[in-house]
This record gives C-alpha cells, sequence and structure tokens, in this order.
C-alpha cells in the first residue's frame, strides 16, 4: 500500500479485493431496494386496479347513457309522425339498441299509448331504460350494480289537420 497525500490509492494487487468490498456493499444494497420495491408494488397494486376498473365502469355508463338517449329520441321522432303505433315506436326503439349492442333493455314505454288520440302538438314522450347490471362489461359491477340508466324525449305531435 501506497500513501500519497493522505489518499488511500490501493496497490495493484490489492485492487481486486478491494473492489469486490464494495461490490457486496452494493449487491446487498440492491436486494434491500428490490425487496422495497415489492412491498410498494403490493401497496399499489390494489388501489390502481380498483381506480382502472372504476373507469371502465363509468366509461360503459356514459357509453351506454348515450345510446339510451339516442334510442329514446329515435322512438320520439317515429312516435310523431301520422299513422305511428306504440308497437312500430318499441320496434324502432328495438333495432336501434340491437344495432349499438345494448341489451337487455326494457320495452321502451310511451306515453300517451294510443298514438291515434293524440292531436296535433300534443307531446309524446318515450322512456327507454336499462339496468346496469345487464349491460356491464364487468362480471360483477363494483359501484353501479344497482343502477338502472334511463332516458326520456318528449316531442310534439305532427299531423296534418
Amino acid at each position: 500500500m501506497t500513501r500519497t497525500n493522505t489518499h488511500f490509492v490501493p496497490s495493484l494487487q490489492e485492487a481486486p479485493a478491494f473492489a469486490n468490498c464494495f461490490e457486496n456493499a452494493g449487491r446487498s444494497a440492491r436486494k434491500r431496494r428490490r425487496g422495497a420495491a415489492a412491498v410498494e408494488f403490493a401497496i399499489v397494486l390494489p388501489v390502481f386496479v380498483i381506480l382502472v376498473f372504476g373507469m371502465i365502469e363509468y366509461g360503459r355508463m356514459v357509453m351506454v347513457q348515450q345510446v339510451i338517449t339516442n334510442a329514446s329520441r329515435e322512438g320520439a321522432r317515429r312516435a310523431v309522425l301520422d299513422g305511428a303505433t306504440a308497437t312500430a315506436v318499441q320496434t324502432a326503439v328495438a333495432t336501434y339498441l340491437t344495432n349499438a349492442s345494448v341489451h337487455g333493455a326494457n320495452q321502451a314505454v310511451v306515453s300517451p299509448t294510443n298514438l291515434a288520440t293524440a292531436a296535433s302538438g300534443d307531446p309524446i314522450t318515450v322512456t327507454v331504460s336499462v339496468p346496469f347490471s345487464a349491460v356491464s362489461w364487468l362480471p360483477s359491477p363494483m359501484y353501479l350494480g344497482g343502477k338502472t340508466l334511463s332516458a326520456t324525449t318528449t316531442m310534439r305531435r305532427e299531423s296534418v289537420e
């Protein structure tokens, strides 16, 4: 060993042993960090998974709500025309929902039920509802499982008098 100016400089024979000492210390520090990373991952993973599934569930809810809103609008457009029947309106709504891959919706409710008695300018309302559990992409919805999504559209009757 040689010393120069108070700095320790190992000789060529001592250098491998000296480097091996630091290598062992670094290896044990990496093992400790690996363990800390595993603990952090175990803590963060459940929270992350819940957030991802919540985003999926609320995203699907918004999408289905938009689809049933459009379906009720299509039904109301059909209902306000001359010669419309409640059955034709329900068929139009069911076709729209089927084409949009929304299954499990309740039958569209048309008010008044007898469209032939509605006078020109009378309001006609079409309501479409679907339980969220029937349209969820998750096997067991966490947040919205018991909710029913509903959309109502009201338009004035068009007829020639």
